[in-house]
Protein backbone atom coordinates (compact mmCIF):
# COMPACT_ATOMS: atom_id res chain seq x y z
CA UNK A 1 0.00 0.00 0.00
CA UNK A 2 1.56 3.15 -1.20
CA UNK A 3 2.32 6.04 1.74
CA UNK A 4 0.05 8.34 2.78
CA UNK A 5 2.95 11.01 2.59
CA UNK A 6 3.76 13.75 0.22
CA UNK A 7 7.22 13.99 -0.91
CA UNK A 8 8.77 16.78 0.82
CA UNK A 9 10.70 19.52 -1.85
CA UNK A 10 13.96 20.85 -0.55
CA UNK A 11 14.29 24.17 0.52
CA UNK A 12 17.13 26.53 1.33
CA UNK A 13 15.90 27.71 4.27
CA UNK A 14 14.10 25.48 6.91
CA UNK A 15 13.53 26.45 10.36
CA UNK A 16 15.64 24.86 12.89
CA UNK A 17 15.19 25.47 17.19
CA UNK A 18 17.51 28.37 17.78
CA UNK A 19 17.97 29.10 14.53
CA UNK A 20 16.91 32.31 12.30
CA UNK A 21 16.33 31.00 8.89
CA UNK A 22 13.97 32.03 6.38
CA UNK A 23 11.40 30.15 4.52
CA UNK A 24 12.86 31.74 1.06
CA UNK A 25 13.48 30.01 -2.63
CA UNK A 26 17.27 29.75 -3.71
CA UNK A 27 15.79 32.55 -6.36
CA UNK A 28 14.73 35.00 -3.47
CA UNK A 29 18.31 34.05 -1.34
CA UNK A 30 19.41 35.69 -4.06
CA UNK A 31 17.95 38.81 -4.46
CA UNK A 32 18.18 39.62 -0.80
CA UNK A 33 22.03 38.84 -1.02
CA UNK A 34 22.28 41.44 -4.02
CA UNK A 35 20.49 43.66 -1.68
CA UNK A 36 22.59 42.98 1.50
CA UNK A 37 25.42 43.40 -0.87
CA UNK A 38 24.55 46.97 -2.23
CA UNK A 39 24.39 48.66 1.20
CA UNK A 40 27.29 47.14 2.05
CA UNK A 41 28.90 48.28 -1.05
CA UNK A 42 27.52 51.90 0.32
CA UNK A 43 29.14 51.76 4.17
CA UNK A 44 33.01 50.57 2.72
CA UNK A 45 33.23 51.63 -1.11
CA UNK A 46 36.99 50.38 -0.83
CA UNK A 47 37.27 47.26 1.29
CA UNK A 48 40.84 45.45 1.43
CA UNK A 49 42.32 42.68 2.92
CA UNK A 50 42.75 43.60 6.49
CA UNK A 51 46.75 42.17 6.72
CA UNK A 52 49.44 44.70 5.89
CA UNK A 53 51.59 43.78 2.71
CA UNK A 54 53.61 44.68 -0.26
CA UNK A 55 53.97 41.17 -1.77
CA UNK A 56 52.03 37.92 -2.65
CA UNK A 57 55.00 36.45 -0.11
CA UNK A 58 54.22 39.02 2.46
CA UNK A 59 50.48 38.36 1.99
CA UNK A 60 51.22 34.39 2.08
CA UNK A 61 53.28 34.79 5.47
CA UNK A 62 51.02 36.95 6.85
CA UNK A 63 47.98 34.67 6.11
CA UNK A 64 49.54 31.98 7.98
CA UNK A 65 49.96 33.91 10.86
CA UNK A 66 46.67 34.85 11.44
CA UNK A 67 45.68 31.40 12.22
CA UNK A 68 44.03 31.74 15.46
CA UNK A 69 45.19 35.23 15.73
CA UNK A 70 43.86 38.77 15.01
CA UNK A 71 45.18 40.64 12.16
CA UNK A 72 45.45 43.06 14.27
CA UNK A 73 48.69 41.28 15.77
CA UNK A 74 49.77 40.21 13.00
CA UNK A 75 50.15 43.55 11.58
CA UNK A 76 52.33 44.73 14.49
CA UNK A 77 54.63 41.66 14.04
CA UNK A 78 55.52 41.16 10.63
CA UNK A 79 57.29 45.03 9.66
CA UNK A 80 60.27 43.28 11.76
CA UNK A 81 59.79 40.03 10.43
CA UNK A 82 59.97 41.32 6.74
CA UNK A 83 63.05 43.56 7.24
CA UNK A 84 65.01 40.35 8.43
CA UNK A 85 63.61 37.65 5.51
CA UNK A 86 62.59 39.27 2.03
CA UNK A 87 62.64 36.62 0.22
CA UNK A 88 61.41 32.85 0.15
CA UNK A 89 64.95 32.14 0.00
CA UNK A 90 65.50 34.09 3.00
CA UNK A 91 62.31 32.24 4.61
CA UNK A 92 63.85 28.92 2.94
CA UNK A 93 67.12 29.14 5.12
CA UNK A 94 65.93 30.19 8.25
CA UNK A 95 66.70 29.34 11.41
CA UNK A 96 63.99 28.29 13.35
CA UNK A 97 65.14 29.28 16.66
CA UNK A 98 65.19 33.16 15.46
CA UNK A 99 61.84 32.79 13.24
CA UNK A 100 59.64 31.47 16.18
CA UNK A 101 61.31 34.57 18.29
CA UNK A 102 60.18 37.60 16.11
CA UNK A 103 56.23 35.37 15.54
CA UNK A 104 56.20 34.17 19.29
CA UNK A 105 53.15 36.53 20.05
CA UNK A 106 51.05 35.48 17.25
CA UNK A 107 50.06 31.72 19.15
CA UNK A 108 51.17 28.40 18.05
CA UNK A 109 54.75 30.14 16.76
CA UNK A 110 56.88 26.89 16.48
CA UNK A 111 54.40 25.03 13.91
CA UNK A 112 54.01 28.69 12.46
CA UNK A 113 57.21 28.49 12.25
CA UNK A 114 57.58 24.95 10.83
CA UNK A 115 55.52 25.94 8.22
CA UNK A 116 56.57 29.39 6.66
CA UNK A 117 60.42 27.98 6.97
CA UNK A 118 59.00 24.75 4.57
CA UNK A 119 56.99 26.88 2.55
CA UNK A 120 59.66 28.82 1.44
CA UNK A 121 61.95 25.54 0.43
CA UNK A 122 59.09 24.34 -1.55
CA UNK A 123 59.14 27.76 -3.25
CA UNK A 124 62.44 27.96 -4.07
CA UNK A 125 62.57 24.42 -4.87
CA UNK A 126 59.30 24.17 -7.31
CA UNK A 127 58.18 27.93 -8.11
CA UNK A 128 61.24 29.50 -8.56
CA UNK A 129 60.96 31.51 -5.45
CA UNK A 130 57.65 33.25 -6.54
CA UNK A 131 54.23 32.24 -4.94
CA UNK A 132 52.41 30.64 -7.40
CA UNK A 133 48.94 32.37 -8.63
CA UNK A 134 46.26 28.75 -8.85
CA UNK A 135 44.98 26.64 -6.30
CA UNK A 136 46.16 23.51 -7.02
CA UNK A 137 49.97 24.98 -7.12
CA UNK A 138 49.11 26.66 -3.70
CA UNK A 139 47.97 23.85 -1.50
CA UNK A 140 51.10 22.10 -2.36
CA UNK A 141 52.70 24.74 0.58
CA UNK A 142 52.95 23.88 3.77
CA UNK A 143 50.50 25.73 6.00
CA UNK A 144 47.99 26.46 2.96
CA UNK A 145 44.79 25.17 2.91
CA UNK A 146 41.67 26.62 1.13
CA UNK A 147 41.38 29.79 3.18
CA UNK A 148 44.96 30.92 3.04
CA UNK A 149 44.72 30.30 -1.24
CA UNK A 150 41.74 32.30 -1.62
CA UNK A 151 42.99 34.89 0.25
CA UNK A 152 46.24 34.71 -2.29
CA UNK A 153 44.47 34.39 -5.08
CA UNK A 154 41.38 37.08 -4.64
CA UNK A 155 43.69 39.47 -2.59
CA UNK A 156 46.71 39.64 -4.81
CA UNK A 157 46.12 37.57 -8.08
CA UNK A 158 42.86 39.24 -8.34
CA UNK A 159 41.46 35.66 -9.30
CA UNK A 160 37.98 34.54 -7.70
CA UNK A 161 37.95 30.86 -7.44
CA UNK A 162 36.84 30.83 -4.56
CA UNK A 163 35.46 32.37 -0.94
CA UNK A 164 37.00 32.86 1.90
CA UNK A 165 35.60 31.87 5.10
CA UNK A 166 36.88 33.09 8.42
CA UNK A 167 35.20 33.52 12.03
CA UNK A 168 33.39 36.68 10.86
CA UNK A 169 32.12 35.42 7.43
CA UNK A 170 31.31 32.33 9.14
CA UNK A 171 29.35 34.12 11.81
CA UNK A 172 27.82 36.87 8.91
CA UNK A 173 26.45 33.96 7.05
CA UNK A 174 24.45 32.54 9.35
CA UNK A 175 23.10 35.68 10.73
CA UNK A 176 22.09 36.61 7.52
CA UNK A 177 21.00 33.26 6.24
CA UNK A 178 22.69 32.93 3.05
CA UNK A 179 24.22 29.88 4.06
CA UNK A 180 21.31 26.31 4.32
CA UNK A 181 23.82 23.46 4.35
CA UNK A 182 26.20 24.15 6.64
CA UNK A 183 25.87 22.75 10.35
CA UNK A 184 27.10 26.14 12.06
CA UNK A 185 29.33 28.86 11.44
CA UNK A 186 32.41 26.52 11.56
CA UNK A 187 31.51 24.60 8.53
CA UNK A 188 33.30 26.47 6.36
CA UNK A 189 33.53 24.14 2.96
CA UNK A 190 29.85 23.91 3.05
CA UNK A 191 29.52 27.66 4.14
CA UNK A 192 32.13 28.92 0.94
CA UNK A 193 29.67 26.88 -1.39
CA UNK A 194 26.63 28.45 -0.35
CA UNK A 195 28.05 32.03 -0.77
CA UNK A 196 29.70 31.42 -3.99
CA UNK A 197 26.03 29.88 -5.35
CA UNK A 198 24.54 33.64 -3.90
CA UNK A 199 26.99 36.11 -4.57
CA UNK A 200 28.22 36.65 -8.30
CA UNK A 201 32.15 35.66 -8.61
CA UNK A 202 33.77 38.73 -9.66
CA UNK A 203 32.81 40.30 -6.20
CA UNK A 204 33.52 37.33 -4.08
CA UNK A 205 36.99 38.43 -2.90
CA UNK A 206 35.39 42.57 -1.65
CA UNK A 207 32.27 40.76 -0.26
CA UNK A 208 34.70 38.61 1.68
CA UNK A 209 36.53 41.82 2.59
CA UNK A 210 32.70 43.95 3.55
CA UNK A 211 31.73 40.76 5.50
CA UNK A 212 34.83 40.92 7.49
CA UNK A 213 34.63 45.21 7.71
CA UNK A 214 31.03 44.41 9.29
CA UNK A 215 31.51 41.55 11.73
CA UNK A 216 34.26 43.91 13.27
CA UNK A 217 32.69 47.60 13.28
CA UNK A 218 28.37 46.31 13.68
CA UNK A 219 28.02 42.32 13.87
CA UNK A 220 30.51 41.27 16.71
CA UNK A 221 30.22 37.69 18.25
CA UNK A 222 28.89 38.58 21.69
CA UNK A 223 26.89 41.76 21.27
CA UNK A 224 25.75 42.64 17.42
CA UNK A 225 24.84 46.42 17.02
CA UNK A 226 21.75 45.92 15.83
CA UNK A 227 20.12 49.07 16.57
CA UNK A 228 23.21 50.65 14.42
CA UNK A 229 22.98 48.79 11.50
CA UNK A 230 21.28 49.19 8.63
CA UNK A 231 20.77 45.93 7.28
CA UNK A 232 18.60 44.71 10.02
CA UNK A 233 15.40 44.55 7.37
CA UNK A 234 17.42 42.45 5.54
CA UNK A 235 18.84 40.10 8.30
CA UNK A 236 16.79 37.37 9.80
CA UNK A 237 18.46 37.73 13.00
CA UNK A 238 18.53 41.22 13.62
CA UNK A 239 17.67 41.99 17.25
CA UNK A 240 17.50 38.06 18.55
CA UNK A 241 20.45 38.65 20.15
CA UNK A 242 19.37 41.03 22.47
CA UNK A 243 15.95 38.69 22.65
CA UNK A 244 17.73 35.52 23.73
CA UNK A 245 20.20 37.80 26.00
CA UNK A 246 16.64 39.28 27.88
CA UNK A 247 15.28 35.39 28.25
CA UNK A 248 18.11 33.88 29.87
CA UNK A 249 17.56 36.82 32.15
CA UNK A 250 14.43 36.37 32.97
CA UNK A 251 15.13 32.89 33.34
CA UNK A 252 17.74 32.89 35.81
CA UNK A 253 15.63 35.51 37.35
CA UNK A 254 12.74 32.73 37.60
CA UNK A 255 15.27 30.51 39.04
CA UNK A 256 15.88 32.59 42.03
CA UNK A 257 11.89 32.82 42.98
CA UNK A 258 11.18 30.44 45.80
CA UNK A 259 7.82 28.97 44.39
CA UNK A 260 4.63 29.68 47.13
CA UNK A 261 4.11 26.26 49.23
CA UNK A 262 0.47 25.24 48.41
CA UNK A 263 -1.77 25.15 51.77
CA UNK A 264 -3.25 22.08 53.06
CA UNK A 265 -7.47 22.07 53.15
Amino acid sequence: MPSSKKAKKKKTGTQKQGSRKLRESLTKKKDRAQRILGELERLYPAPECALTHESALQLLVATILSAQCTDERVNMVTPALFDRYNSAQAFAEAEPAELESLIQSTGFYRNKAKNIIGAGQVLVRDFNGDVPDTMDDLLTLPGVARKTANVILGTWFEKNEGFVVDTHIGRLAHRFDLTWSSRDSKDAIKIERDLMEVFPQDRWTDVGHMFILHGRAICNARKPLCDQCTLTELCPSAFEHEKDANAKKKKSRNRGVAKPKSKKK
